[in-house]
């Protein structure tokens, strides 16, 4: 792998983590479960600036890193399932060529909190927590939205260095 490859992966990592960090800094946004999703600007950006391959390289030296730093293991099956199934919805949108960071970006929120009931309904031993899922997509639309327009902004505005 080439020097400038390797530096992308460390500078977008760290970016991530910091996201992650600042993220978890943020008061309750009200809502259990809601979050802004920061750490994903660096997920999209990798996926439109390097491939989802890399993006999901990043995704899950994140998701090991912060729950290594601040969580538990608890904390790594919902994380992972999440990051999981959200670079799938994502890598998969993205692939076809026909959505913009936006559309990419909420359909990675909306399958994130997807990823997190299905851990928590399989670690609980309960199908209840699907009513909860409504509550969670309308959340993952609205910060994807957020996200995806950032993230937008991102891929245009900082050169690539290919």
């Amino acid at each position: 792998m080439k020097a400038s490859k390797v530096a992308q992966y460390g500078l977008i990592t760290a970016l991530a983590l910091v996201l992650s960090y600042a993220e978890s800094l943020l008061p309750p946004l009200g809502v259990p479960g809601v979050k802004l999703g920061l750490p994903n600007l660096a997920v999209v950006f990798a996926l439109y600036r390097l491939s989802w391959r890399d993006a999901c390289v990043i995704s899950l030296v994140r998701v090991v890193l912060v729950t290594l730093l601040f969580g538990n293991g608890a904390a790594m099956a919902y994380s992972l399932a999440g990051a999981g199934l959200s670079l799938a919805a994502m890598g998969l949108l993205w692939k076809t060529g026909k959505f913009s960071p936006v559309g990419v970006s909420v359909a990675g929120g909306v399958a994130h909190n997807a990823g997190q009931i299905l851990v928590a309904m399989a670690m609980l031993e309960t199908s209840r927590l699907a009513w909860y899922l409504p509550v969670l997509w309308i959340s993952g639309t609205v910060a994807g939205v957020l996200i995806g327009i950032v993230s937008g902004v991102l891929v245009k505005r900082v050169p690539d260095n290919k």
